[in-house]
C-alpha cells in the first residue's frame, strides 16, 4: 500500500511554468506505476501522464504533450509533473495516482491510490 500527497500547486499566469511533485509513503514505491491526473469544475477527471515504475517509460494526453514532463525518483519516493506554457485551460486539481504494475492505464480507474489533489489556477 502506497500514501500519497501532492503539493506544488498555485496561482501563475498564462506562459507561465510549474513543478508538482507528489511524495509517496509506504513499501515499495518502485513497484508502483505512476499518473497524474486533474478535474476541472464540472468535468470529469482525465488522464494527464504516466510513468512506469522504473521511469522508462512515459505517455502524455494530446493536451499537453510537449508542454509537460513526467519524472520520478524512486530512491525519493516522489513524482514530478513540470508543467510549461500553462495555458488557461490547464487550470484544475490535480491529482497524482499509483497502481502496482509497470506501466499503468489512462483511465483514472484503472489506478488503486490517490493523493488529495493540489489546485492549479492559470491566469490572464
Amino acid at each position: 500500500q502506497v500514501q500519497l500527497v501532492e503539493s506544488g500547486g498555485g496561482l501563475v499566469q498564462a506562459g507561465g511554468s510549474l513543478t508538482l511533485s507528489c511524495a509517496a509513503s509506504g513499501r515499495a514505491f518502485s513497484s508502483y506505476a505512476m499518473g497524474w491526473f486533474r478535474q476541472a469544475p464540472g468535468k470529469e477527471r482525465e488522464f494527464v501522464a504516466r510513468i512506469s515504475r522504473n521511469g522508462g517509460s512515459t505517455a502524455y494526453s494530446d493536451s499537453v504533450r510537449g508542454r509537460f514532463t513526467i519524472s520520478r525518483d524512486n530512491a525519493k519516493n516522489m513524482v514530478y509533473l513540470r508543467m510549461n506554457n500553462l495555458k488557461l485551460e490547464d487550470t484544475a486539481v490535480y491529482y497524482c495516482a499509483g497502481v502496482a504494475t509497470l506501466l499503468g492505464p489512462i483511465a483514472a480507474g484503472g489506478y488503486d491510490y490517490w493523493g488529495q489533489g493540489t489546485q492549479v489556477t492559470v491566469s490572464l
